[in-house]
């Protein structure tokens, strides 16, 4: 997947679920979209024009999904949100194909920023 040009956009919406299969299933009968599995904690969704993810790895979070901005720079992007106000509510972990980290915005909404792996 190519990242450039995405520094410090929305790149990914992501969906903390109680069951991937049936929100496959809404999802796919409800808007056609497509899927692919990374595993039995996440599956990636794509509606033809925008990816996200459902995932069980973490509770359900009510009030929304994760919105995830993507980054050059992880770490000077981390370094700028903390001079802002934001509380890091996650800190920097790696999965496969990169890193992310989580914070919360002045209002509390909770966000993530991810890069991909160097």
């Amino acid at each position: 997947m190519s990242t450039r040009g995405k520094d410090r956009q929305i790149d990914n919406i992501e969906f903390n679920v109680g069951d991937i299969t049936r929100s496959k299933s809404f999802y796919g009968a409800a808007f056609g979209w497509t899927f692919i599995d990374y595993g039995p904690t996440y599956t990636e969704f794509s509606d033809g024009r925008l990816t996200g993810g459902f995932t069980t790895g973490e509770p359900v979070r009510p009030g929304g999904a994760l919105i995830i901005l993507y980054a050059d720079d992880l770490d000077s992007t981390q370094q700028r949100l903390k001079q802002l106000g934001a509380v890091i509510t996650r800190q920097t972990y790696e999965f496969p194909g990169g890193s992310r980290f989580h914070f919360t915005d002045p209002d509390g909404y909770e966000l993530a920023v991810w890069s991909a792996a160097s």
